[in-house]
């Protein structure tokens, strides 16, 4: 008689191994470009190309976001810029009527090019009202560079939206229904030399119908 552990090694060798189905890739969930308007400062709910969309400043340095473009060269984008801000500030975005899932194989994408120890990072308000910021980074860069940050690596920090300032490790992020979107470089701007630009944001994860308006 064949004893059992041999006949479990027989039928592991000759089954065919048995794979999850690979993740499903996350549908857009929404972009922004911002208008091709004259630049101002700051950047207000009117730069914003989405209709779906919901802008919000944050921090010391909010008044002196800018929403920037020049002539010359004929392919500058229109962009926020942070080379004015006079403290650490944010810049959040909510689509109207719905959160949404970035749980699992979720994502953000952005257009940017930072200056100096700039390093531009993903914020997120969560569904008890808190809100964390990403370890990941985008830095300096001689020329404008798309940078993709699957979010499922990443490890989150717990941040102060008045301060804009990061706290301790939140590893516990509940991710299944984010209320808002941005970026910051949790540093105050230094001109030229030393600042943040983002041309355009894209955020890829589930739509969470909201049941009551987000205040």
């Amino acid at each position: 008689m064949v004893p059992l552990a041999t006949l479990a090694l027989f039928f592991a060798a000759v089954m065919p191994a048995v794979t999850a189905p690979p993740a499903v890739a996350p549908a857009l969930f929404f972009r922004e470009d911002w208008k091709e308007s004259p630049p101002a400062t700051p950047v207000t709910q009117e730069h914003v190309a989405n209709p779906d969309l919901v802008l919000t400043r944050h921090g010391p340095g909010e008044a002196q976001i800018r929403k920037s473009h020049h002539d010359q060269p004929a392919d500058d984008p229109y962009y926020v810029w942070s080379g004015e801000a006079e403290g650490n500030w944010a810049v959040s975005l909510r689509r109207r009527g719905a959160a949404v899932d970035l749980s699992g194989p979720a994502r953000v994408r952005w257009r940017s090019k930072q200056a100096g120890f700039r390093a531009l990072r993903v914020i997120l308000k969560l569904a008890d009202g808190s809100w964390v910021v990403s370890d990941l980074s985008d830095g300096e860069s001689d020329d404008w560079q798309v940078r993709e940050f699957p979010l499922a690596g990443v490890r989150w920090r717990s941040l102060d939206i008045e301060k804009v300032v990061e706290g301790r490790a939140a590893p516990a992020a509940d991710l299944t229904r984010v209320l808002e979107v941005g970026f910051t470089d949790l540093m105050r701007g230094g001109r030229t030399p030393a600042c943040s630009r983002l041309d355009w944001i894209e955020v890829y994860g589930k739509s969470v119908p909201l049941a009551e308006p987000v205040r």
